[in-house]
This record gives C-alpha cells, sequence and structure tokens, in this order.
C-alpha cells in the first residue's frame, strides 16, 4: 500500500498528478458531476475514504466522450481499477421531466448548464473505459447503478432491463453507500487478487457463469421469465423488497442471459464511529478550483452550509428509492462529529452564520432503531411506521433536541433550518402512541426556530385509497399537524407558512380522486407550489405497479394512469380551477380488471 497523503484536493489532471509526484494513480474515478470536495458528492467520499487509507486517488468530473476521448485518456491506466458513478441523482431524472421531456439545466453542473453529461453514464463511461483499457477492472457506484443491479423497469424505455453489469459491460456494482466495499476491493486487488475472485465480499453484485451454491441464499425469477409475464415480475420484486428490508438479508441470485447475477448481503449497519470515520475527513467542502473561473453549481449552493447527520430511511415509502439504495435501518453520526462539522462551518470565510440543514433522507429520523435489535434481523416490514409505528422502534426524538441546542450555542452560529423533510407522523401522539415530551418539544422547537419562513411537509396526497399503496398516512394527520403548525406560529407571533408536497398520477390514483385532493386543498387556502407528476424510478413498488398493473403484495390489480394524456390530465388538477366542473373519471374494464391473481412462488436454495 502507498503512504498515506492528504492532498487539498484529489487530482483531476495528469498536471495536477506530476505535482503530487504521481506517476500512476492507484485508483481514478469518472464521475457525471462537478467536483465538490463536499461530505454531499459521492464520489468525492469514496477518493477521501480511499485516499485516507493511502491509496492515490484521481477523480475525472464529467468526461467529455463525444470527441476524441482525451478525458478517458488523459491520467491513464490505474494501477488498481477504475471507479465510475452516474452522479449523485440518476442521470435519467437528471435529464428529463416526468413527462419525458428534456430538461434544460443540470444542478450538478456549473452554471447548472446542460449536456455536461450522456444519459446513463454508468453504462456511456464504461463502455468507454473497457474499450481504451479492456484489461483494467471498472466498479460500478452511485445510485444509478444500485437501483439497477437487477432487473428492473425503465421508465424512460418502457420495458424492463436485466443488471447493468450486462448493458455496461462493468466487472462489479457496489451498490449502497459503498465506502467499505470499496475499500475491501482495493485491498484485495492490491494484494493481488483478480476481480473474480472478489466474490465475498458484503454488498457487492457481480455476475458469473456458474451458479454458486451457497446454502443461506435465495433464488429470485430469471430475468427472462419476468420478461414473458408481468405477474412473475411483481412477484420477483415482492421477494426481493423483502429480502432487503431485513436487518440480515440473503444472499440474492437471478439467472439472466445464461449467467447468473449475485447480489451479496449488506454490512451490518454501521456504528457512529463507522459512519463518522466516512464523515470527518479532510473535506476542503469546496468546489474543485477548475471551476473558479465559471458559474457556481446550483447543488453545492444548496448544500454547501448543510450537515448529513444520518443515512438510511424507515419510512418505506412504496415511490422512493432510498430503503432500496441507503437500506431500511438507520445509521446515525455520533453528536461529537456533527458538531465538529457545524463548528467547522462557522469558521468558513463566506459564512454568514445560517445552517441551512441538519438532516438526512428524512430530518427527524436521527439515531432511530429498533430497542431489540434481534426483532430487526428478520424484519420483512417495508415500514418501520406504517401502516402503525412498530412497537420495537425507539422513536425518541431526545438526542435531537440536544443536538439542535448544542449547535445553536456554537460561535458563529445565527440561524439553524431544517432543509431535509420531516415525517410529521412520528411527533403526532394520535399516530405514534409513544410520541410524549420529547416530541411536543422537538416540533415546538422545530417550527420556533428551525424554519425559514416555509415548512415544507410530504402528505402526499388526500385520498386514503392512493396513500395506504404509498405507504402514507392518512391526510388527517397532515391536518393535525397543520393545526399544531398555526398554534405554534400564533403563540410565538410568526407569519410562517406550510408548504405541502403532493404527487399525481400514482399508482390507484384515478380522476377523482385528484379532483378530491384539489377541493380539499383548495378550500384549507392552499395555491400548490410543491408538485410533481409521479416519476417511476427503478426498484421501488410504485414503478413496479406502475408496469404491471398489479399489487405484488396482494396479487390484485391496481388502475394505473400510464397515457401520456391521462397523465397530464391528472397534473392538471393542481393548477386548474376547472376542476370544479369536471365529472368524475369512469374506469373502463380494458384498464382495470378486479382481483387478477399473479402467480409463482420462491425458489429457495
Amino acid at each position: 500500500m502507498t503512504q498515506k497523503t492528504e492532498n487539498k484536493w484529489l487530482p483531476t489532471s495528469a498536471k495536477e498528478m506530476k505535482a503530487l509526484g504521481w506517476q500512476q494513480a492507484d485508483i481514478i474515478l469518472f464521475t457525471g458531476d462537478a467536483y465538490v470536495d463536499h461530505p454531499s458528492f459521492g464520489a468525492a467520499v469514496i477518493g477521501r475514504y480511499l485516499e485516507n487509507y493511502g491509496y492515490k486517488v484521481a477523480i475525472v468530473p464529467q468526461p467529455n466522450w463525444q470527441d476524441d476521448l482525451r478525458d478517458f485518456k488523459k491520467l491513464g491506466n490505474p494501477r488498481l481499477f477504475f471507479g465510475v458513478t452516474a452522479g449523485a441523482m440518476d442521470s435519467m431524472v437528471n435529464h428529463y421531466t416526468a413527462a419525458k421531456r428534456l430538461r434544460s439545466d443540470d444542478s450538478y453542473t456549473a452554471g447548472g448548464q446542460a449536456g455536461h453529461r450522456p444519459d446513463y453514464p454508468s453504462i456511456v463511461y464504461t463502455q468507454v473505459l473497457k474499450t481504451l483499457y479492456p484489461e483494467t477492472p471498472v466498479i460500478l457506484g452511485g445510485i444509478e447503478a444500485s437501483l439497477r443491479r437487477l432487473t428492473h423497469y425503465d421508465y424512460w424505455k418502457d420495458k424492463l432491463d436485466p443488471s447493468i453489469l450486462f448493458s455496461s459491460g462493468a466487472d462489479m456494482i457496489v451498490y449502497g453507500m459503498g465506502e467499505q466495499s470499496i475499500l475491501s476491493i482495493a485491498k484485495q486487488l492490491d494484494s493481488d487478487k483478480k476481480i473474480n475472485e472478489l466474490t465475498n465480499i458484503p454488498q457487492i453484485t457481480f455476475k458469473t457463469p456458474e451458479k454458486q451454491e451457497i446454502e443461506n441464499s435465495i433464488e429470485l425469477p430469471s430475468h427472462e421469465d419476468c420478461l414473458m409475464d408481468k405477474t412473475t415480475f411483481a412477484h420477483f420484486f415482492k421477494l426481493f423488497e423483502e429480502e432487503t428490508n431485513k436487518g440480515e438479508p440473503r444472499q440474492m441470485v437471478q439467472k439472466t442471459n445464461n449467467h447468473y447475477v449475485v447480489v451479496n448481503p449488506p454490512w451490518p449497519v454501521p456504528n457512529a464511529e463507522t459512519v463518522d470515520s466516512f464523515y470527518d475527513l479532510p473535506f476542503t467542502r469546496l468546489p474543485h478550483p477548475r471551476y473558479n473561473k465559471k458559474a457556481p453549481i446550483p447543488a453545492y449552493e444548496m448544500i454547501k452550509f448543510s450537515v448529513n447527520m444520518h443515512r438510511g430511511c424507515f419510512g418505506g415509502c412504496s415511490f422512493c428509492a432510498i430503503s432500496a439504495h441507503q437500506g431500511k435501518l438507520v445509521a446515525s453520526r455520533s453528536k461529537k462529529s456533527i458538531l465538529n462539522e457545524v463548528e467547522k462551518i462557522s469558521k468558513t470565510y463566506d459564512f454568514k452564520g445560517h445552517i441551512t440543514d441538519l438532516g438526512g433522507p428524512s430530518a427527524n429520523m436521527y439515531n432511530m432503531r429498533g430497542n431489540n435489535p434481534e426483532l430487526c434481523k428478520t424484519c420483512k416490514r417495508p415500514s418501520c411506521i406504517f401502516p402503525s409505528v412498530c412497537g420495537n422502534l425507539n422513536s425518541s426524538h431526545k438526542e435531537l433536541n440536544n443536538i439542535y441546542d448544542e449547535s445553536r450555542k456554537i460561535e458563529g452560529i445565527k440561524k439553524i433550518t431544517i432543509g431535509s423533510g420531516i415525517r410529521y407522523d412520528l411527533l403526532l401522539p394520535s399516530f405514534n402512541k409513544k410520541a410524549g415530551d420529547e416530541e411536543k418539544k422537538y416540533t415546538e422547537k422545530l417550527i420556533h426556530n428551525h424554519v425559514s419562513g416555509r415548512l415544507k411537509v410530504a402528505p402526499e396526497h388526500t385520498e386514503d385509497s392512493t396513500l395506504k399503496l404509498m405507504r402514507k398516512p392518512s391526510y388527517k394527520y397532515f391536518e393535525e399537524f397543520r393545526q399544531e403548525f398555526n398554534r405554534i406560529n400564533k403563540k410565538y407571533n410568526l407569519k410562517q407558512q406550510i408548504i405541502p408536497y403532493f404527487i399525481s398520477a400514482h399508482p390507484a390514483t384515478e380522476m377523482s380522486d385528484m379532483k378530491s385532493l384539489y377541493q380539499k386543498t383548495s378550500s384549507a387556502g392552499f395555491r400548490l407550489e410543491q408538485v410533481q407528476l409521479f416519476t417511476p424510478t427503478p426498484l421501488t413498488l410504485s414503478s413496479v405497479i406502475f408496469y404491471t398493473g398489479i399489487n405484488p403484495y396482494t396479487g390484485e390489480s391496481v388502475y394505473v394512469a400510464k397515457s401520456k394524456e391521462d397523465r397530464q390530465k391528472q397534473h392538471s388538477y393542481f393548477f386548474s380551477s376547472q376542476a370544479d366542473n369536471e365529472k368524475p373519471y369512469k374506469k373502463t374494464k380494458h384498464e382495470f380488471e378486479k382481483n387478477k391473481k399473479y402467480k409463482g412462488r420462491p425458489t429457495k436454495k
């Protein structure tokens, strides 16, 4: 292993490598994002983590794939492997609206300019690297590859695709939050092992021509069977989701294209000391100097003074990919690590005193876990809080209250607002029977001290039929929380707004449901701003139902607004006052056959 170094930035050019005295990098990372050396940018975290263990890591941000490929050649061949990520967002969500219209901007590029990355960079970058350096391993990571590790529905192609390993030609996928896996890969390749020998590392996906005989594994329906029968694909997803929800999942195997795709179980949920080691690295928290003369990077401007406190989400929303990527069980940093980062930010030259977030996938899940971890090991529930709060969940907000209080005491901190989403259902005794004094304190503290004029929350819909399929609580709980929000505002003489998020055209949503949503929100005085047309993303329950029209858990058919016209008509209810005059939409028999059952049974080894 090379000697440990701490560079101000990871090198991005041959000139920068030469200035460091490097003849060759150990690892070269390619990313679809601009290079920002900040813990909110995955490529920077992976690079810094490997650097911390002595590896020479270079990074190539947003390489040009349309010219003579000089960006792919300029740093040469790494000693160990190439790492490829599409970036912090799925490239197709980044590029296209839910209506499949091309976006005109890219928040992860200087100046917000579009066009600096291809569709599916994970595939395009890997294919180029494999052409230029066929013998060098390529490891995929990031959310785009993670959510395509097995058979998945691609909304933009409107078809099922196999594991991205086949279309890209990559050697391996590190799914989820990959620091531990990528370090293990580096160490084993550094000890002269071959990439095809690395089959026992947790949290990787690889393909093999021969079926492995592993005692604790589950074989999923093959890709070919999923292609032939939508009910089989629905069943495939149910098996996948139930297995990934467990605290100790089994290895999953899927036959595809005369090969076997193997998904190894993830690492155990990391403790605070381990999570701290990912965030306590010597980040500059700045864009690379190559962007000094360019316009700001919008995504960086939004998060530059924010702090990520934890990973994972046990909400289990049907349309959300967080649990499939980061995991259902929450991994939290220590209070010391969080406060140290707040203090570091307070000393930044351009900091004006405002921390814009102390959060995570959901802001108020910090350090929440099962009281009895043994029960979580085999639990298949996709959500710890739907349809009700699990009796084993410790949902106390005490530690979160303490961190908010101590953060505000740090010199130079004038205001802390919470930018991440709030699970208001955890705060309501009517929904969360465990909610008590600490949750009441948190609610008041949040609304009194940590709202920047507008608090954004996500009821998602008003109708129970849709909310049930979304795995979201009844709209009545949002109304109850709104009353509490107004009460606290009045108490402190604050003029703050609550801004609800809503989704149109989600499976099980009919035109009459959208009309009801419009009428309920209008009568409540809302002029809706935070709204979106449902976008199916890979490896989520909602996308599977969108494609199949089947609820994998019940076998029943579900109405889905699939045509462009029906989707746009549903979405128009957010903006049109004509909704009051609309007649209820009637389903046709062709669109919706009730109680259609699915077939298939799990195959176990």
